[in-house]
């Protein structure tokens, strides 16, 4: 529970918006209800680059990764405010389409935290997948690896989990280890991307998962700036480095802030790990579809990047999947990634 709490002082602004995140009953929340956002709150304040130390010189790009970690919250703080459907998806369908796939995975975090926390009643996410939650499955995944890093217990038990086959989505399950990996290099940096500190929970392909979501992070933690993120990559070991571009062109492509020319370099600086950028760009773009909010920096980027539309390059996604074997000993997630890597390395030997 500490680690849950550690980030739990409420600026003025956040506790306004909890009220403002409800329905008018929302003056008569349950003791309950007030406790939860009392304990589990997170200041927006966590969300600024000035708060998280990250390295960035441009103001239009702190102003983006800003905007996107507050949106973030915004779902998150939704969720633990109110976990009723009815509730809590019209208000996460009000946030600007170009952002609110964020708003989900904040959502998801918040639902996957609480089933953790109330271990007699833990199907409020999979409620959720079932339903809107679904249309944003990439995200409200990757947000429940948010939540499995704050529970003292979240990786351990969801690993075992995997293990015994006991989750209901062997693919995008893994989806909630790079979600993981993110957090960790949101929150800590300086250990996990400066230091290149191990996760010690984790084992076998866990570590491959965590380094996708990892390498999202450097976008973040380096304010897009292309030659900053090459250099942090390259002070990681080589057999870290595929995954780590594979998480930087899905955070290229799917929350974007620079323009054409920055894209066309971070192209040339991936080297041989092209195809791995590309299948991270694939995958956002496929998210980014699913959701119907496509935006015009993830179709340049899939353009630069892969030489293709968005559509055509969530398409290669799909096509992927077909017959995918999930009885050999590697995972499904990555014969899924490796198929699409192998797609993109092809075109570019015979482009």
């Amino acid at each position: 529970m500490t680690q849950i709490l550690a980030k739990s002082n409420l600026d003025k602004d956040t506790k306004q918006s909890f009220y403002s995140l409800t329905s008018p009953k929302s003056q008569h929340l349950t003791l309950w209800v007030k406790l939860r956002q009392r304990l589990l709150g997170i200041s927006t304040a966590e969300a600024t680059v000035a708060r998280r130390g990250f390295k960035t010189n441009s103001p239009h790009i702190q102003q983006r990764l800003e905007t996107i970690g507050k949106t973030f919250l915004q779902g998150y703080h939704a969720a633990i405010s109110d976990t009723r459907l009815e509730s809590l998806i019209p208000h996460l369908n009000t946030v600007e389409t170009e952002w609110r796939g964020f708003a989900y995975e904040g959502a998801g975090m918040g639902l996957a935290l609480l089933d953790g926390l109330t271990p007699w009643k833990r199907n409020r996410l999979q409620q959720f997948l079932a339903d809107a939650g679904g249309e944003h499955i990439y995200m409200v995944y990757v947000g429940m690896g948010w939540a499995l890093a704050r529970l003292p217990w979240g990786i351990n038990r969801y690993l075992k989990e995997m293990g015994k086959n006991q989750f209901p989505d062997p693919l995008l399950g893994w989806l909630a280890l790079d979600g993981y990996g993110f957090h960790q290099g949101y929150f800590y940096w300086h250990q996990y991307v400066e230091e290149i500190a191990i996760p010690k929970k984790l084992s076998g392909y866990a570590y491959n998962a965590f380094d996708q979501g990892l390498g999202r992070s450097l976008w973040f933690v380096y304010g897009a700036d292309i030659n900053l993120i090459t250099q942090a990559i390259q002070n990681f070991p080589l057999n870290r480095q595929a995954d780590l571009w594979s998480g930087v062109g899905l955070a290229c492509t799917y929350a974007g802030g620079v323009d054409k020319e920055t894209v066309q370099f971070l192209s040339t600086a991936a080297g041989t790990y092209l195809p791995q950028l590309c299948q991270g760009s694939g995958f956002a773009a496929k998210a980014r579809l699913r959701a119907d909010n496509l935006t015009n920096h993830t179709e340049m980027a899939c353009q630069v990047l892969c030489g293709i539309s968005a559509e055509a390059a969530a398409e290669i996604t799909d096509k992927a999947l077909e017959n995918l074997p999930y009885s050999q000993r590697k995972p499904a997630y990555e014969i899924w990634r490796q198929r699409i890597q192998a797609h993109f390395a092809i075109e570019e030997v015979t482009a």
